[in-house]
C-alpha cells in the first residue's frame, strides 16, 4: 500500500503541476461561467425572451422606424390589406411600391430588403437580393395571402370569418399528469451526459495508456521495478489518471451546472433541457460514470502494458476504441426507447452500463434491484480488469521490441483472473436472459 501511495502521489503531482492541465481546466470552467452569466450583464432578451434587470424599459421601447428593414409590395389584384400585412411583419417598415419595376430596382439597389409582387388572389412573386438561411419573409407573406383570400371569399359569400375562425381555432385545455418520468424533457441532458462520459473515457484513457507505456519506452522501468511492484505502478498510474480526469471534468461540468442554476431565471429556463439535471440522475451519473471510467481506465492501462513504445499505443488501443465508439452510438440511438430490450441488456453489460443505466433511471422505469445488480457487475468487472491489467503489466514489464498480442497474453495469463472474468460474463448473460424473457 505504501508503494502504491508513493506512485499515486507522484502521478497526481504530475497532473496537477502541469500548467497546461490546470490552465485548460480553469479556462474552460471560466468560459462556461462567463457564458452562463451573460444575461445578467448583456441584453439577450431577443434570444432568451427575458429582459435584463434595469433594462426592461429600454427593451420595451419601439424600434426606430429608420432602423427597421424596408419591405415593399405591389398589389395587382386589390386583395392586400396593408393594416393586416403590417401586423404580420411588426418589425419591418412596409411600403407600397409604384409598380413592379420600381420594386425590383429598389431590391437590386439594396434600398429595400425584399419585395412582394401580388399577381393573383393565390399567387405572388418574392424578390430578394441575397437570401439568408433564416429568411422567413416568404413563408409569412404566404400566410398573409391565405388570410386575404379567406377574407375575400367569406365577404363574397356573406359569411362571418370571425365565427368560422373561432370554430376552427377553438381552444382545448389539456392537462398532463405525468406519473413517473417525462422522457421528452429528460432526453437532452441524458444525451449530453452520455457525450461527457464518452469524452472522459476516450481522452483520458489514451493518456493513461501512454503513461503506462512511458517508462518502458525510456527503459526507466528497469529502475522502477527494483523499488516498487508492477501492481503498485499500474494501479497508481490508473487511479491517478482517473482522479485527474474526474477533477477536470467535474470542475468544468460543476461550474456550468452551478452557474446555470444561479442564472436560470435570467435565461428563462431555456437551457433546462441541457443543464437542469435532477439530483438523483446526477448521483447515478457520478457512480456509474466513475465506474465505467475506471473500468475502461484499467483496460487502457492493460493495452498500454502490451507495448514498449509510446508510438505503438494507438495501434494497441484501436480495438478498444472501436468497442467504446460502438457502445457510444448504440447508447445514443437507444435513448428514444429506454424501456426497450436492447437498452435493458446494455444497462447490465459493464462495457455500456456506465451510460445506459443512468439514462434508464432518468427517462424510464427501472427497479432498485436492477440498479444495484448493474452496479455490482460493474464493480466486479473493475476489479477483474484491474487484476488482468496488473498481470499484463507484470508480464510485459521487461519485454521490449514488438507489441505483445492480446490473444497470446491472455493465453499466458489464463488463471484466476480469467476465471473471475468468465464468472462475471456468465452472471451477466444470465441476468440478460432473465430480463429478455420477462
Amino acid at each position: 500500500m505504501k508503494r502504491f501511495l508513493i506512485v499515486l502521489r507522484y502521478e497526481l503531482r504530475e497532473y496537477f503541476s502541469s500548467k497546461v492541465f490546470m490552465v485548460l481546466t480553469a479556462v474552460l470552467a471560466l468560459a462556461g461561467i462567463i457564458l452562463l452569466f451573460l444575461p445578467r450583464f448583456v441584453d439577450m432578451s431577443g434570444f432568451t425572451g427575458v429582459n435584463v434587470i434595469g433594462k426592461a424599459d429600454e427593451a420595451q421601447e419601439e424600434t426606430d422606424p429608420g432602423e427597421r428593414p424596408l419591405l415593399l409590395y405591389v398589389d395587382q389584384t386589390g386583395i392586400v390589406q396593408p393594416e393586416i400585412l403590417q401586423q404580420m411583419f411588426p418589425d419591418a417598415d412596409l411600403q407600397e411600391a409604384a409598380d413592379a419595376q420600381a420594386l425590383i430596382d429598389s431590391v437590386e439597389a439594396q434600398e429595400a430588403q425584399a419585395g412582394f409582387l401580388v399577381t393573383g388572389e393565390t399567387a405572388c412573386e418574392y424578390y430578394v437580393y441575397n437570401k439568408s438561411m433564416t429568411d422567413s419573409n416568404s413563408a409569412v407573406f404566404e400566410q398573409a395571402m391565405k388570410m386575404f383570400y379567406r377574407m375575400e371569399y367569406c365577404r363574397q359569400q356573406g359569411w362571418d370569418l370571425a365565427e368560422i375562425t373561432a370554430m376552427y381555432d377553438v381552444p382545448v385545455t389539456v392537462t398532463e399528469q405525468i406519473l413517473n418520468k417525462d422522457s421528452g424533457s429528460n432526453y437532452w441532458y441524458c444525451y449530453v451526459l452520455v457525450i461527457v462520459v464518452f469524452m472522459l473515457i476516450a481522452y483520458y484513457g489514451q493518456m493513461i495508456a501512454v503513461s503506462v507505456t512511458n517508462e518502458k519506452s525510456n527503459r526507466a522501468i528497469e529502475v522502477l521495478v527494483t523499488s516498487t511492484s508492477p501492481n503498485s505502478l499500474l494501479f497508481g498510474k490508473v487511479i491517478a489518471g482517473a482522479i485527474g480526469g474526474v477533477f477536470q471534468m467535474g470542475v468544468i461540468l460543476g461550474a456550468a451546472l452551478i452557474s446555470y442554476q444561479l442564472n436560470r431565471e435570467q435565461w428563462g429556463g431555456m437551457l433546462d433541457m441541457f443543464l437542469h439535471v435532477p439530483g438523483d440522475v446526477l448521483l447515478a451519473f457520478a457512480f456509474f460514470g466513475l465506474g465505467g471510467y475506471l473500468f475502461y481506465a484499467f483496460l487502457f492501462g492493460a493495452m498500454g502494458a502490451l507495448v514498449s513504445k509510446t508510438e505503438d499505443v494507438s495501434k494497441s488501443v484501436s480495438g478498444l476504441m472501436v468497442v467504446i465508439m460502438a457502445v457510444y452510438f448504440f447508447s445514443l440511438l437507444q435513448l428514444m426507447d429506454v424501456d426497450g430490450p436492447i437498452i435493458k441488456v446494455l444497462s447490465f453489460l459493464p462495457v455500456s452500463s456506465y451510460s445506459t443505466m443512468f439514462a434508464r433511471m432518468a427517462m424510464g422505469s427501472v427497479a432498485l434491484w436492477e440498479v444495484a445488480l448493474s452496479f455490482l457487475i460493474l464493480v466486479a468487472s473493475i476489479i477483474g480488469t484491474g487484476m488482468l491489467g496488473a498481470k499484463l503489466y507484470r508480464m510485459g514489464t521487461l519485454r521490449y521490441g514488438n507489441p505483445i498480442k492480446i490473444g497470446t497474453a491472455l493465453k499466458d495469463l489464463f488463471s484466476e483472473t480469467a476465471i473471475l472474468l468468465v464468472g462475471i460474463i456468465g452472471a451477466t448473460i444470465g441476468v440478460i436472459i432473465e430480463i429478455v424473457i420477462r
